[in-house]
């Protein structure tokens, strides 16, 4: 089954078209970076498949059925998340909150949401910290706390955006780490919204990348090429292959003056 389809759609904000002729399928089980400029419409994505943000034109599926609001198969992370949580709120229960919370806050918990909560945390390393205030906690603490609270309704989709922003690389290392463990075991869908590949591309299978108006689906060896990536972000990218195989993008710069001589 295709995690997501999109057929011919086109998506308007304020009277402008974001981007149109929409047609891609992602398979399920794929890890998925969405990619291009500022402005082309990538959390746009992401509100549409949530079901916040109609489309103007054509078809879109998710997990096999239509988008709609609140769809409890479907974990969120939105940019800067946890910069909007009050001073007091603890790690449990942001998550708790994932898995019984709604417009009037928590409601009381079962002994098996409370367990639920605790295996959340536990999978995601954040189990030490728990009952420790959201404001307390590091970066790489924090996305932590938010992943759980995605996966703590064992969703089959998790929608990431921006989860490596303001991360060290030791921190953004081990959330990537962790998302391909999150993937293998449950067989989630994951879509990750990211300016810089390079820490995603050892768990990347697709990517779906906005180019000139359109969203377009391939696998990751098909996308980090470098006349995709230049023309996509409009500016010199070039791509590194390590004798290992790994791949690296990179600002490819033109030095006018290689010896130095007008610094």
């Amino acid at each position: 089954m295709n995690a997501l389809e999109l057929e011919g759609v086109r998506v308007v904000r304020g009277g402008r078209t974001v981007w149109s002729e929409g047609d891609l399928s992602v398979p399920a089980g794929a890890v998925v970076g969405v990619i291009g400029p500022n402005g082309a419409g990538k959390t746009t994505l992401f509100q549409v498949l949530l079901g916040l943000l109609p489309v103007a034109e054509g078809q879109v599926r998710v997990l096999g059925g239509p988008p709609r609001r609140g769809n409890r198969r479907i974990g969120y992370v939105p940019q800067n998340y946890t910069a909007a949580i009050g001073e007091a709120v603890r790690a449990r229960d942001l998550v708790t909150l994932g898995l019984n919370g709604g417009r009037f806050g928590l409601r009381p918990t079962s002994a098996g949401e409370r367990a639920r909560v605790d295996a959340a945390l536990e999978r995601v390393g954040a189990a030490g910290y728990a009952d420790r205030r959201m404001s307390e906690l590091s970066g790489g603490q924090q996305q932590r706390v938010a992943i759980a609270q995605a996966i703590v309704d064992d969703a089959e989709l998790l929608l990431l955006d921006e989860p490596l922003a303001n991360l060290d690389l030791r921190n953004q290392h081990e959330i990537v780490r962790l998302l391909g463990d999150l993937q293998r075991e449950r067989g989630a869908t994951v879509l990750v919204v990211a300016h810089d590949l390079n820490p995603l591309l050892p768990v990347l299978t697709d990517a779906v990348y906005l180019l000139d108006g359109h969203p377009h689906h391939a696998s990751i060896g098909d996308v980090v090429q470098e006349d995709l990536l230049t023309h996509l972000y409009g500016t010199p990218v070039g791509v590194v292959r390590t004798p290992q195989g790994d791949l690296f993008t990179r600002a490819a710069w033109s030095d006018p003056d290689p010896a130095g001589s007008e610094r």
